[in-house]
């Protein structure tokens, strides 16, 4: 079997699918709390988490009797986030507690490490209209924001690190990109630490507080519903 054929198949699984939509918000897991979260047995979750850390989409740790899970990376992260967006009942609530969550994580989430639906796709039209990023010939950081970054944000970047400047992640609930990358993340940490958005309960939802949408207008000159 071919390493893509391997990787689609550990996705396949419904209920891998589910701990990897899960583990979108950046987080570290236990595999009981993933098990109530796609509501399987605490064995079922053991076994399937074990195929996915040795598939490389998860890495694991232990601290005493508790095993932590969490997403290996960026580039995992967006492969899970690129293939949600294709999926045809993706929006489609079970049922009522479904349904909002959904709405919540539609209107304002994390998807690993940056900020993602409405919220995240606002944030990305409004840095592309103020040429902090630019589509010109692939996605990149202007001059101008390199400074916008390290004026408002306090983020340099290293020249020794892997990980691109900013890169497009297809939205998978407004089939629009949002901005990843070290300038996504970069946004993200700071909207948390400075209580620009605050997280909704143990899911990826968050919420833009009364000083984030002040923030967001001064900052970049962008409209964001509180709450």
């Amino acid at each position: 079997m071919s390493p893509l054929a391997e990787t689609a198949g550990l996705l396949a699984d419904r209920t891998r699918a589910a701990f990897c939509l899960a583990l979108l918000d950046g987080r570290a897991w236990t595999a009981g709390e993933l098990a109530r979260r796609a509501e399987v047995r605490a064995s079922t979750a053991s076994e399937q988490l074990t195929r996915l850390v040795e598939g490389g989409l998860l890495t694991e740790e232990r601290q005493g009797r508790h095993r932590y899970v969490r997403l290996a990376g960026p580039e995992a992260a967006a492969l899970i986030e690129a293939l949600a967006s294709y999926a045809p009942d993706a929006t489609r609530p079970r049922n009522l507690s479904h349904s909002v969550r959904l709405s919540a994580e539609a209107r304002a989430r994390t998807c690993y490490d940056h900020l993602a639906g409405r919220l995240g796709v606002a944030l990305a039209d409004a840095m592309l209209g103020r040429s902090l990023v630019a589509d010109d010939a692939g996605l990149a950081v202007t001059p101008a924001g390199r400074i916008w970054l390290a004026d408002t944000l306090d983020y340099r970047h290293p020249e020794s690190t892997r990980r691109p400047l900013v890169r497009s992640c297809l939205d998978w609930t407004e089939r629009r990109p949002h901005l990843a990358g070290a300038l996504g993340a970069a946004l993200c940490a700071a909207a948390l630490e400075r209580g620009w958005v605050r997280r909704v309960g143990s899911g990826r939802a968050v919420k833009v507080t009364p000083v984030g949408s002040e923030a967001f207008r001064e900052l970049l000159g962008m409209e964001a519903v509180v709450g």
